[in-house]
């Protein structure tokens, strides 16, 4: 691909690789920077953060829902709703540079979208990945005590102080739901965002019967390193699972269906259900290992050497990366019939399906596949292989980003 002059203005509350919806960010702008794209990054000042030249530009940072003590919490409620901090950094950034287009990911919170009024002012076309429900749902997951939940829906959104929706808080929930008719009333997303894209079929579907106008929607799948994530070794035993250790990640379902089938699992990662997950395991005395979390070389080998990859989520995901390295590396995977997982799993093709929550079924499904032939357990995992290769590889993820930059008017030098 020929070399390129233009310039990306990259928005996103973290600069280090958090979690998914970073990886996802970083990688983006590293992609274009390899084209030859100069790629400006806007984000939140944080120890962890990668180096940067234009750190110097950065919002202070703000971790949402730490104790600040009442004197923080006062200056930093209303950068939460809308943050006048994070909109002067972004007009003396833009002051200095001129981006022919801007992409923006996580907002929410800590930098506000107070920023992207100021973009559009400046006639610079503005792209927004959506990595979450947080455009329709203040609380991000449409769940309440481990339920579907839309309750929100139509603009009701005092459901979110009323039933305390954020960490179980009134004071944050009520900020949150601020935050929410402040943005809505303005209009900060629907005014001044030329395209939302979105990682699934799923999300889009799911904003559009919400109210949302389709057309201002543009499904690009994630994509997986191809270099990174490679088939090798031998099909091993045992399952695996690789997140975080959250209540509605789906791990307890999977670890009494292990317990339930007999067969060995293997838990990578960590996070706030870890102590109780250790416990269940202890109690059904099943061949669990809990690696904590993992180093990129580490965690490649232990999908290699897996059997399956079991993603059991019970929060409407909306397209797991867990699942496409699975399939990179060469491994099925077995997945709750839930939100974007679905339309990521070709049925006893790629890896199997089973009823969100389900023990029972996910108990035979693990069974299933522990009793197929390694061949056949193979032949899935190159069938994944292949169809990553095909719609989830970096280079059709970037030319589908060129051309929604096209269709937005960036005129690619």
């Amino acid at each position: 691909m020929l070399k390129s002059s233009n310039s990306l203005l990259a928005i996103n509350n973290y600069y280090y690789p958090r979690g998914g919806a970073e990886v996802l960010f970083l990688e983006h702008n590293r992609m274009f920077e390899n084209i030859g794209w100069q790629v400006v990054p806007f984000a939140m000042r944080h120890p962890k953060n990668l180096p940067t030249p234009w750190s110097e530009y950065f919002a202070a940072e703000i971790e949402f829902g730490e104790n600040y003590g009442l004197a923080g919490k006062l200056v930093r409620a209303p950068r939460v709703v809308y943050s006048l901090q994070a909109r002067k950094r972004m007009r003396d950034l833009l002051d200095v540079v001129r981006p022919d287009v801007a992409h923006a990911h996580n907002v929410y919170h800590h930098l506000s979208p107070s920023v992207l009024p100021l973009l559009k002012e400046r006639g610079i076309p503005v792209l927004m990945t959506l990595h979450d429900l947080k455009l329709a749902c203040p609380a991000y997951t449409m769940m309440l005590g481990g339920q579907p939940c839309e309750r929100c829906r139509g603009g009701k959104l005092y459901n979110v102080a009323l039933n305390r929706c954020i960490k179980g808080s009134l004071a944050l929930s009520s900020l949150v739901m601020a935050e929410a008719y402040l943005h809505r009333a303005l209009r900060l997303y629907e005014a001044n965002v030329d395209r939302f894209v979105v990682p699934s079929r799923f999300l889009l579907d799911k904003l559009v019967d919400w109210g949302f106008a389709r057309e201002r929607f543009v499904h690009i799948p994630n994509f997986v390193d191809l270099e990174r994530f490679k088939p090798a070794g031998e099909v091993g035993r045992r399952f695996v699972y690789c997140g975080r250790l959250d209540p509605l990640k789906g791990v307890e379902t999977l670890l009494r269906a292990a317990a339930a089938a007999r067969q060995p699992l293997t838990i990578a990662g960590s996070g706030p259900d870890e102590a109780r997950l250790r416990g269940i395991a202890e109690q059904t005395g099943s061949d669990v290992v809990f690696t904590g979390h993992l180093g990129k070389d580490a965690l490649l080998g232990l999908i290699q050497g897996a059997r399956a990859i079991v993603v059991p989520s019970e929060v409407p995901e909306n397209a797991p990366l867990a699942l496409l390295e699975a399939y990179a590396a060469g491994r099925p995977v077995i997945g709750a019939a839930n939100a974007g997982i679905p339309e990521l799993i070709r049925e006893d093709e790629t890896g199997a399906l089973f009823p969100t929550g389900n023990v029972a079924a996910l108990a035979g499904a693990l069974a299933r596949f522990a009793a197929l032939p390694e061949g056949r357990i193979a032949a899935m995992g190159a069938a994944g292989r292949a169809w990553v290769e095909k719609d989830f590889s970096p280079s059709v993820y970037l030319q589908r980003q060129l051309d929604l930059y096209d269709a937005v008017g960036v005129r690619v030098r």
